[in-house]
């Protein structure tokens, strides 16, 4: 088991009950499984979740990407909009 944490860029976070969160995962857990276990346990969130863009260690992370205990995923929602 594996511990990792989220935090949540400003449109999800407003939708959320904490802009960071902790998660626990299985060993050999992904980006991928970060996600959807944050969705289950936290449905609000479950629309805006799929369109975010997950980030970690500062570096845009595919989906497949595995996570080690102690990361962090940050999710941030693409802005859209321009003149």
């Amino acid at each position: 088991m594996i511990q990792v944490r989220v935090r949540l860029g400003t449109g999800l976070a407003r939708v959320a009950p904490a802009p960071r969160l902790s998660l626990d995962l299985p060993d050999g857990a992904t980006v991928a499984d970060a996600i959807a276990s944050l969705a289950a346990a936290r449905p609000e969130l479950a629309r805006a979740l799929r369109s975010a863009l997950p980030v970690v260690a500062g570096e845009h992370a595919r989906p497949d990407r595995p996570l080690a205990g102690g990361e962090e995923v940050a999710l941030v929602t693409p802005i859209s909009g321009g003149t």
